[in-house]
């Protein structure tokens, strides 16, 4: 008999986090290794939400505070809702908690039963299907069409949905393609949902405010107000104001849902760090104009690496609208052989033998649930993605 349980079974490691410690290992013992692995911006905090975390030190504000968050902080999300996103919600509608992953985790471990299914869009975030596993759900995965930028149809969002289904998950800006979707795409996925009202929305908007070319975000709960009272939305401080390591997530939903997400994390974490959630305050109710600076240079490394990644031979790679990824496809290199002698079978293959022959740190494509492709994280400097670009074009040529 297995000491360990058996819902630890269904679930696997992070691959992002197993590339990005394989990646710090390798730097740590000399090798010359760029990572690209990394979901976090290189853009350092802004020095106002420093300025709040230290004031918070210095006041003696380091005790407990309420389980899933500070008045101070709920009130700041809600009129952060309000402002970008129409939205209206209570703070007793507002739950707070120790990053974006615990609110998903909280809301599916408190709303799932064995047997109920979650629908999850691929190419997911990592994270999604073991969470649902955790859970005891099952996660039915629908696969995005590469013609359509790896964003799924109206069309399989309604053939996916069963008497069991219970959740909907939905990432716009995409991690790990950053496909957004329109709010015509949006809208016409909404209108499914509207058809089905015993599936919620999980809506992960972590990535709103890096979006390019003009591309407008939108939540479903805007979209299409018909879903308020069953969509929970979720965001965070992490990826816009770069505070990946302050660890504060939100969420904005039915007070029934938060009710229960909140006595779950009562039993688990208690609050998120009380100096985190002062940060968080002045992050969302401070100066917001940064966010444009560091957009456009994103999107200028955004621009970079496609150009760099479509000179490749055997890969393409999509010009997404947000976040800070790129999803290339290399089905024109399996099959293949590198120039060290590995084959290149799998995504998995490719991956490895680049970071072993060109020391290029990326994620391949089936960690993500489809194939052959790789992530490339982007909040790196330019230098380091010109290199890198350098490098898996010097790897594609040499694959016969």
């Amino acid at each position: 008999m297995s000491f360990l349980s058996d819902s630890l079974s269904r679930v696997k490691p992070s691959p992002t986090v197993a590339v990005t410690q394989l990646a710090a290992e390798l730097k740590a013992a000399g090798r010359d290794v760029i990572g690209l692995g990394a979901g976090e911006p290189d853009f350092d905090t802004p020095e106002n939400i420093k300025a709040a975390a230290i004031a918070a030190i210095h006041a003696g504000k380091t005790k407990y505070t309420a389980p899933d968050g500070i008045p101070e902080l709920k009130q700041a999300i809600c009129a952060k809702f309000k402002r970008e996103n129409g939205l209206d919600y209570q703070p007793a509608q507002v739950s707070v908690s120790t990053g974006g992953k615990q609110v998903l985790f909280n809301a599916l471990l408190a709303t799932l039963n064995p047997g109920d299914e979650v629908i999850i869009p691929a190419p997911y975030w990592v994270s999604y299907p073991d969470i649902v596993r955790l859970g005891g759900g099952e996660p039915v995965i629908v696969k995005g069409e590469r013609q359509l930028g790896y964003k799924i149809t109206p069309e399989a969002l309604e053939a996916a949905i069963t008497p069991k289904t219970k959740w909907f998950i939905f990432n716009s800006p995409s991690n790990p393609t950053g496909a957004g979707y329109s709010a015509e795409e949006l809208k016409a996925l909404t209108d499914v949902l509207l058809r089905h009202p015993h599936v919620w929305v999980m809506t992960d908007d972590m990535y709103e405010h890096l979006a390019y070319d003009g591309f407008e975000f939108v939540t479903p709960a805007q979209i299409e107000p018909k879903l308020y009272d069953r969509t929970l939305t979720v965001n965070g401080v992490s990826k816009a104001y770069a505070m990946t390591g302050w660890r504060i997530g939100y969420a904005a939903g039915p007070e029934h849902l938060i009710a229960a997400m909140r006595k779950l994390q009562g039993q688990s974490t208690t609050n998120p760090c009380s100096i985190s959630q002062w940060a968080a305050v002045e992050a969302l109710n401070g100066p917001q104009d940064f966010l444009a600076e560091r957009g456009q240079a994103f999107e200028r490394r955004r621009n970079l690496v496609v150009e760099g990644l479509n000179a490749c031979p055997g890969i393409q790679c999509a010009t997404p609208e947000g976040a800070f990824y790129v999803y290339p496809s290399i089905e024109g290199c399996i099959g293949k052989t590198s120039s060290g002698g590995a084959a290149i079978a799998t995504d998995e293959d490719f991956s490895s033998a680049l970071l072993e022959e060109e020391g290029v740190a990326v994620v391949f494509g089936a960690a993500f649930g489809l194939s052959p492709n790789f992530r490339v994280s982007y909040a790196t400097s330019d230098e380091a993605l010109t290199e890198a670009c350098a490098r898996i074009k010097r790897f594609c040529e040499g694959l016969t």
